[in-house]
């Protein structure tokens, strides 16, 4: 709308997400959207009909909704006709949305447009899905900041997503796979998510209905990880999605910037082959780091160019606990784990309430491997280390045992479930 409307809208949600009850906000996994976030998520909008259904799932004070029709306002060249779908379950939300809903239509009926709009106080999941069920709504626009939380396996949510195809983890994934379904073809979707459904095997069946339905048009990456939602301690990596349903899939713009300020944004142009790799079963959504001024590609080989493998360390510890032993002893294996690895030494066994080694019998030599030369990372890493890829070798000599075990928070770098024979063949390549 007007600089004075989004500030006042941006006032509103400032105000809102401070008096959020935060048990409440856990519950219901409510983080609102900047006014800036929303403005450059509506940017991405490209098709401006004389009709127009807009879908706002989750719709908090309606920060994405103002931005969006602000957009309308610069950019439909002719009179539109829009319907609006806010839904939006918090009760002390939506008097905020009624009031904000109320002058966003002030403002499109005084430039000519035409607004119909329908807040529904109701749970998104249980009536979209049942829509989903139908064949969809038809919606030709959808702007949405979904809910985070994980979904219990056996509640009501995840059997009304499996009754309508969708088969996810976490209600962003729920609410995103819902628009999709909501939409027709050639309806536009602009999203911002976490980017923890771009990998992992909980998420597969997830991003195979997502790429299956959808061409991605604009992937955006903050990179930084707590300063898109810096008012609200958010501390997941969060993506902006612009994606097209049954859109034909082409090269994808790929921008970032650090954050919500957009004052360091670049963009580039690339191939849909190197966001997702062809012939990968796993679909993984691969983010590219933008180094407009470096080389394109930095490694001339694969693993399996190398005949390496990765794996995830196999020893899931608590299903071997009656194994676990403080120090090692005869007809043990060593068990290491990342914080046998700090700062570039290592160090075992270690004091920790974790054990240093496990009893070498039926049930636990399965999950070890033969002693030999292995690169080691870590699983997980927060994006404010200085380094997010540490890797550390553990060679022969420096473990003397027949086996060895790796906790499941590291990968493992092997060749064919045993060491490597030689380590510096791997670093001069």
């Amino acid at each position: 709308m007007s600089g004075t409307s989004s500030r006042l809208i941006e006032q509103t949600r400032r105000l809102a997400s401070h008096d959020l009850d935060p048990i409440r906000r856990s519950q219901l996994g409510q983080y609102l959207t900047p006014a800036t976030i929303a403005d450059f998520m509506a940017s991405l909008f490209a098709n401006w009909p004389s009709s127009i259904r807009l879908l706002d799932p989750g719709a908090g004070v309606g920060s994405l909704t103002e931005a969006f029709c602000e957009r309308l306002l610069k950019c439909a060249s002719a009179e539109t006709a829009m319907s609006l779908d806010c839904y939006e379950i918090d009760a002390d939300l939506t008097r905020y949305l009624r009031y904000h809903i109320d002058a966003i239509g002030n403002r499109l009926r005084a430039q000519g447009h035409r607004l119909s709009a329908t807040i529904h106080e109701k749970d998104f999941i249980s009536e979209a899905a049942f829509f989903a069920t139908m064949g969809g709504q038809g919606f030709t626009h959808a702007i949405l900041n979904p809910p985070y939380k994980k979904i219990n396996s056996g509640s009501q949510h995840r059997k009304l997503l499996r009754a309508a195809g969708i088969e996810t983890v976490n209600l962003y994934t729920a609410f995103l796979g819902l628009v999709i379904a909501s939409m027709r073809d050639g309806g536009e979707i602009v999203a911002i998510v976490p980017r923890s459904f771009c990998n992992g095997t909980y998420f597969r069946p997830f991003r195979n209905f997502l790429l299956s339905r959808t061409a991605l048009s604009h992937l955006h990456v903050f990179t930084s990880r707590t300063r898109a939602f810096q008012d609200d301690d958010v501390l997941q990596e969060n993506i902006i999605l612009r994606l097209v349903r049954n859109g034909i899939q082409s090269d994808v713009v790929v921008s970032d910037s650090n954050d919500q300020s957009f004052s360091d944004y670049r963009q580039r142009e690339l191939p849909f082959s190197e966001i997702v790799k062809p012939g990968d079963v796993e679909r993984y959504i691969h983010i590219p780091v933008l180094d407009l001024d470096g080389p394109a590609h930095l490694f001339s080989k694969t693993l399996q160019d190398l005949d390496l493998e990765v794996s995830t360390g196999p020893v899931v510890d608590f299903r071997v606990r009656d194994f676990w032993l403080a120090e090692p002893r005869r007809g043990s294996a060593p068990l290491l784990y990342t914080h046998h690895f700090r700062n570039g030494s290592f160090a075992w066994p270690k004091e920790h309430k974790k054990p240093n080694a496990l009893r070498i019998v039926d049930e636990t030599e399965k999950w070890l491997m033969p002693r030999g030369y292995y690169t080691l990372t870590k699983r997980f890493s927060s994006k404010e280390e200085r380094r997010r890829l540490v890797a550390f070798v553990i060679e022969p000599d420096t473990l003397d045992y027949p086996l060895y075990g790796f906790e499941n928070h590291l990968n493992v770098f092997h060749s064919r479930k045993t060491g490597l024979d030689v380590i510096p063949e791997i670093s001069s390549t």
